[in-house]
């Protein structure tokens, strides 16, 4: 039996951990970010930007805003969703609950002190151990693997029965050493699998590193570092960030996409020595670079092979020895 199948079996746990009785309203209120954001009740079809009073009276919304993430959102498709959520969550009981009544389906949410930027010049290192941290979560509750995180239920609907089950918010090192203990941070390798890079915060990893890649490669093709330069890099980096999005199952809403093509642009151009330079120094460099990797490659095969032959001498002379010696 999987550690899914032993949570799928558990029963409803009592009140020690769930606080109903605190004020999920106000407190719900301080951690959400979203100004206008996209919401909707039952029909998905009708998703809109409204404002934050109305959107609170919808079922759905919006969990995040497209340039920070500070709530971490976990999709739970089990009668037992709440129970799931709670057991065995000691140091990283998640903050609130939104919990189905017809099902039992249930929406689990992880507030961060410290939002996480993911667009206009965001650093990539806490977007890719936020991404590990989300699939951590998940794994702790058996989480639906294709929920992309944008929509939640609102906690504050009265089509959900909710709780608040945890005031203090996380630091994501906390989150990190709670999962690490429980044994559901998932390892390295798991960032390179097609999945890791095609939901959820990993579409922007995804997409960060991909155009990036491929504009320092456009970059060398450039004839110089005029503003004229600097428009086509522009259009080239657009053009590739909505190619690779469009790549995905779930795609990424445009004004992320573009936020990202224009982060990337902006680094290159004000930034990144390969600009600053100039194309005649960036070109001598690239050769250089190339040379020396070369260089380094030769010796060491050069070694190998050397070693190689001395190796197969020795052991030749040896044999020789013997049959001289009739051994």
């Amino acid at each position: 039996m999987t550690s899914g199948q032993v949570r799928r079996t558990l029963v409803p746990m009592s009140d020690e951990y769930s606080q109903p009785t605190l004020e999920l309203s106000r407190t719900f209120e301080g951690w959400w970010l979203p100004r206008r954001p996209l919401c909707c009740d039952d029909d998905y079809s009708q998703l809109v930007r409204r404002s934050r009073t109305d959107a609170l009276r919808c079922k759905h919304i919006e969990a995040n805003p497209s340039a920070l993430v500070n709530t971490i959102v976990v999709d739970i498709d089990d009668a037992n969703a709440k129970a799931m959520a709670l057991w065995g969550h000691r140091g990283m009981l998640p903050n609130w609950i939104a919990e189905n009544p017809a099902n039992g389906h249930a929406h689990a949410g992880w507030v961060l002190t410290y939002p996480v930027p993911r667009t206009d010049m965001a650093r990539l290192k806490p977007l890719k151990l936020l991404h590990a941290v989300t699939e951590g979560l998940r794994r702790s509750v058996d989480g639906d693997e294709g929920y992309s995180g944008l929509l939640m239920k609102n906690p504050l609907s009265d089509a959900w029965d909710s709780d608040l089950c945890r005031e203090d918010t996380y630091d994501l090192p906390d989150l990190v050493a709670a999962l690490e203990e429980h044994g559901d941070m998932p390892p390295k390798s798991w960032t390179r699998t097609k999945r890791a890079r095609e939901v959820g915060v990993g579409r922007n990893c995804t997409l960060f590193d991909e155009a990036r890649t491929l504009a320092y490669r456009q970059v060398r093709r450039l004839p110089d570092r005029t503003p004229a330069s600097s428009d086509l890099l522009r259009e080239y980096v657009r053009r590739t960030c909505h190619e690779i999005n469009a790549s995905f199952p779930d795609p990424l809403p445009v004004r992320e996409v573009n936020d990202t093509a224009k982060s990337i642009h902006k680094w290159i151009t004000t930034r990144s020595r390969m600009w600053r330079d100039g194309a005649v120094a960036n070109a001598a460099t690239f050769v250089a670079i190339q040379s020396a990797r070369g260089r380094k490659g030769g010796r060491g095969n050069k070694r190998d092979k050397q070693g190689n032959v001395q190796n197969a001498f020795k052991q030749k002379a040896e044999l020789f020895g013997k049959e001289m010696m009739g051994q």
